[in-house]
């Protein structure tokens, strides 16, 4: 049985890196998760069945056996609900929140064993002051439990604030404070990894402070650069797992964390690369607010605005258009008719494609996920690399939803908090037409030089609306 459990194992890691490969690729995205999905279920199966035929010197009462099935199949009716319902403009609310329970995982995992550890010295010492805790067992288990409780409690922060249902929150000196706690976190944590302080009251204390940091790291940290965070958490909580598969010796369980840490590292390496910053001016800067605290854009230069009918025009005289997807696409859950847009295009002998910025959207992928959903062919998404050289060649840009990642103060203004981030060049097409509810700023909170320029005019409505009068429109042509 143990060497049916070795194979199992070794199967279940394999089945990991071979979905994240698979993830890399939109075409192949789909097949990687259910891949991965079906290696963790192999793997928690045999942990659980495993000892039932003697592979482990652990023997689950039948109480523990019961609580472990009810468990399961409670978070499998509530992953499996969640995930049936949640609209695409929630999904990164839901990423953030279910890393957050990762999260929360890790850091039950580092109590109850630090609490097991400490009942195991008690058993042999007359006094818990005295006592001398292993520390290789003590370095992942407390490692394991600090990372999992701020990722956690930044996880259900950013939850929040991508939510909308808390906004950016800064005061004084907070990043001294933040230091400040993380420095006493660090000293807290390896004194009791020295056994120097031992007992509840430290473990508390640490887990207060652990708490504290999380939110004070998350709070004050922009809307335009929540991608990055939710990335950053994500790599935590993979690494907590990690150190929870050295506590346990779970292959599995410390290839699998290894995995989505460096997975999630890397992923924020690329996105601060995308937005030519690094990660700590990410996480000092706290550049950017929520879109409601954006202002007017049109001050300063005046803007156009056309009707359906003029852009349908336009588009059907084209050669070649380019459609970027924004978060406003989310919002109006318009991916299916601008998908019908594209097809009618198409039929009309028009070269169409979609421009993808890396930090479109709330999340990383998020709107590769959303033309996904409506089908649209993994061919026509271009990255920002390969369509930027191609907007100069353009007949129509037709933004629908985006802001920030068109604003050409990024490139121009030096007093702009998002100059020096790389955007879609869609300012050097032959005409730019913006469809937006209204003249709002963006998720960052700042105009947008875009809306004055002259080949720009604008489209007001929502997202779903205007589209369907294009496709209408088309037609009557």
């Amino acid at each position: 049985m143990n060497d049916v459990i070795g194979i199992s194992y070794l199967v279940a890691s394999i089945s990991f890196i071979v979905g994240l490969k698979y993830l890399g690729a939109p075409a192949t995205a789909r097949r990687g998760n259910l891949i991965a999905a079906a290696g963790m279920g192999l793997a928690v199966l045999v942990t659980i069945v495993g000892p039932m035929f003697g592979a482990s010197t652990v023997v689950l009462p039948p109480l523990n056996l019961t609580l472990l099935v009810v468990a399961l199949v409670v978070g499998t009716v509530i992953g499996w609900i969640a995930a049936q319902r949640v609209q695409m403009t929630a999904m990164p609310q839901m990423v953030s929140l279910f890393n957050g329970m990762g999260g929360l995982c890790a850091a039950l995992i580092g109590i109850l064993e630090y609490d097991h550890a400490l009942s195991m010295a008690c058993e042999v010492c007359e006094s818990c002051t005295e006592m001398s805790l292993p520390i290789q067992h003590m370095i992942p288990t407390l490692a394991g439990l600090v990372i999992g409780t701020v990722s956690f409690s930044g996880s259900i922060v950013a939850w929040a604030k991508l939510d909308d249902r808390l906004g950016d929150r800064r005061f004084a000196n907070q990043h001294i404070v933040n230091l400040a706690l993380l420095t006493i976190i660090i000293v807290v944590a390896v004194l009791m990894t020295m056994s120097v302080v031992v007992g509840s009251a430290p473990l508390v204390i640490l887990l207060v402070l652990c708490l504290l940091y999380g939110i004070s790291f998350v709070l004050p940290i922009g809307g335009a650069d929540m991608p990055v965070v939710i990335s950053l958490l994500n790599s935590f909580t993979g690494v907590a797992a990690a150190c929870g598969g050295f506590v346990y010796d779970n292959q599995p369980m410390l290839i699998g964390g290894i995995l989505v840490g460096s997975a999630g590292t890397l992923l924020t390496i690329v996105m601060c690369r995308a937005m030519n910053r690094s990660l700590l001016n990410v996480l000092v800067g706290a550049m950017g607010g929520t879109a409601a605290q954006g202002v007017t854009t049109a001050s300063g230069g005046s803007v156009k605005s056309v009707t359906a009918t003029d852009v349908a025009i336009l588009l059907a005289y084209s050669r070649k258009v380019v459609i970027v997807p924004g978060y406003g696409l989310a919002v109006a859950q318009a991916q299916h008719v601008c998908h019908q847009l594209e097809h009618d295009l198409v039929a009309r002998g028009i070269d169409v494609a979609y421009a993808i910025h890396p930090v479109a959207g709330r999340m990383p992928g998020h709107m590769n996920v959303l033309l996904a959903e409506a089908d649209v062919s993994y061919d026509r998404l271009k990255e920002m690399e390969d369509i930027n050289p191609e907007f100069s060649t353009t007949d129509v840009v037709l933004v629908v939803g985006a802001n920030d990642v068109v604003n050409p103060a990024a490139r121009t203004d030096t007093s702009s908090p998002i100059y020096g981030m790389p955007i879609l060049d869609v300012d050097h097409a032959k005409q730019v037409i913006v469809l937006k509810r209204s003249m709002k700023a963006g998720y960052a909170g700042i105009d947008n030089e875009l809306f004055t320029r002259p080949n720009c005019s604008m489209l007001f409505g929502d997202a779903k609306s205007t589209l369907t009068s294009l496709v209408a429109e088309l037609k009557n042509l």
